[in-house]
C-alpha cells in the first residue's frame, strides 16, 4: 500500500469514528435529560417584579439552569420595560399579577377589568409578550375576578406551596419549600426577598436531586409542564 493510499484509509477511518462518537453521544443526550426530570416537572414562580433585584434574580435562575414564571405588577412593568425584556431574553416566563396589587375581590367589575386589561398593555408594550396566566393580588379571588380574566384570555394561577418568603421565611425554609413540591405543583415566591435570592442555587440542586425539573405553566391545565 502506498503512503497515500494509506493516509486515504486512516482518514476515512477516523471519519467514521468520529460519526460512531457523535451518533452516541447525541443519542444518549435525550435519555439523560429524560432522566433528569423523571419525576417531572414544577412551576417556578416570582411575584411583584419587576423591580431592583430583578436583575440579580435572573443572573441567579440563569446560572443555575432554572427557569420561572414571573407574574409581574402592571404598573412596574411599564415603569421597566428593559426589565420585562431581560426577563425574556433569560428565558422566564411573563405574567399578569394585576397592575397595582390591590384587594381585587373588594373591588367593581370596572375596576378589576382595568387592572387586569392596562397590564395586558403595559407587559405587552415592554416587550413581555401577551400574559396568559393571571395570578390574583394575594391569591385572592371570585367569579367576577375569573371572569374578567377569562374576558382576556388569562387562566388563574394560584399555588401549590407558599413559601414565605414575603413573610420573612429564612433562606433554609425556602429550600425546604421547594423540597415539598411533586410533579405538576407550583410555588410561590417573590421577585425582592434577599433570602429568595440566596436560595436560587440550593433550589436547583434540591430540585435536581429528586429529580425534578423547572417547567412552564400550562394554560390549559394550570399545572406545570415541560417547556
Amino acid at each position: 500500500m502506498t503512503a497515500k493510499r494509506a493516509l486515504t484509509v486512516l482518514a476515512a477511518a477516523s471519519a467514521a469514528a468520529a460519526l460512531t462518537v457523535t451518533a452516541t453521544t447525541t443519542s444518549a443526550a435525550a435519555p439523560a435529560r429524560a432522566a433528569a426530570c423523571g419525576a417531572g416537572y414544577v412551576g417556578l414562580t416570582f411575584d411583584d417584579g419587576p423591580s431592583g433585584t430583578t436583575t440579580k434574580l435572573l443572573d441567579a435562575l440563569r446560572q443555575n439552569g432554572l427557569r420561572a414564571t414571573m407574574f409581574n405588577q402592571g404598573q412596574y412593568a411599564a415603569a421597566n420595560p428593559s426589565l420585562v425584556r431581560a426577563q425574556v431574553a433569560a428565558g422566564m416566563w411573563v405574567a399578569n399579577h394585576s397592575y397595582t396589587h390591590p384587594h381585587l375581590t373588594r373591588l367593581s367589575q370596572a375596576q378589576i377589568d382595568s387592572e387586569i386589561s392596562r397590564t395586558q398593555q403595559a407587559i405587552a408594550n415592554a416587550g413581555g409578550g401577551t400574559p396568559k396566566l393571571f395570578r390574583p393580588p394575594y391569591g385572592e379571588t371570585n367569579a367576577t375576578v375569573k371572569s374578567v380574566a377569562a374576558r382576556y384570555g388569562l387562566t388563574e394561577i394560584i399555588w401549590h406551596v407558599d413559601s414565605q418568603d414575603w413573610n420573612g421565611a429564612s433562606t433554609d425554609a425556602i429550600v425546604q419549600s421547594v423540597a415539598r413540591l411533586t410533579n405538576g405543583q407550583i410555588i410561590l415566591m417573590h421577585d425582592w426577598p434577599a433570602n429568595t435570592l440566596a436560595a436560587v442555587p440550593r433550589i436547583a440542586q434540591t430540585l435536581a436531586s429528586r429529580g425534578l425539573c423547572a417547567g412552564t405553566i400550562s394554560p390549559q391545565t394550570g399545572r406545570a409542564v415541560a417547556p
